[in-house]
């Protein structure tokens, strides 16, 4: 399976910017795609960013487009989330997930489709 490994999270004032990595393992298989999950306290985890590896095709949640910007680097493996005018509701645990399958935009938005996880990084957005 593949290991995932995200980082960057941490504690910001709103308005405030975070960048998140995900890094995935190179002994498997190329994830066509890669996303970001998130979940806050009490609530199910939602989908929040996913991309293509060719890095044309995106898919946002209404609550963060336009704030949120994903990018993938190949060659490293990784995914990146940029994340600006974070908001208290944006507080949660952030997974980075990934599907070996070239999912659709249609379906890159459903948790189901993803097969490998991360452990979870923290952010939270307060004063």
């Amino acid at each position: 399976q593949v290991q995932l490994v995200e980082s960057g999270g941490g504690l910001v004032q709103p308005g405030g910017s975070l960048r998140l990595s995900c890094a995935a393992s190179e002994r498997t298989s190329s994830s066509c795609v890669m996303g970001w999950f998130r979940q806050a306290p009490g609530k199910d985890r939602e989908f929040v960013v996913a991309i293509r590896r060719n890095g044309g095709t995106t898919a946002y949640a209404d609550s963060v487009k336009y704030r949120f910007t994903i990018s993938r680097d190949n060659a490293k493996n990784t995914i990146n989330l940029q994340m600006n005018d974070l908001r208290p509701e944006d507080t949660a645990v952030y997974y980075c997930a990934a599907s070996a399958r070239c999912l659709i935009l249609s379906t890159m938005r459903r948790i189901g489709e993803y097969d490998d996880w991360g452990q979870g990084t923290q952010v939270t957005v307060a004063s």
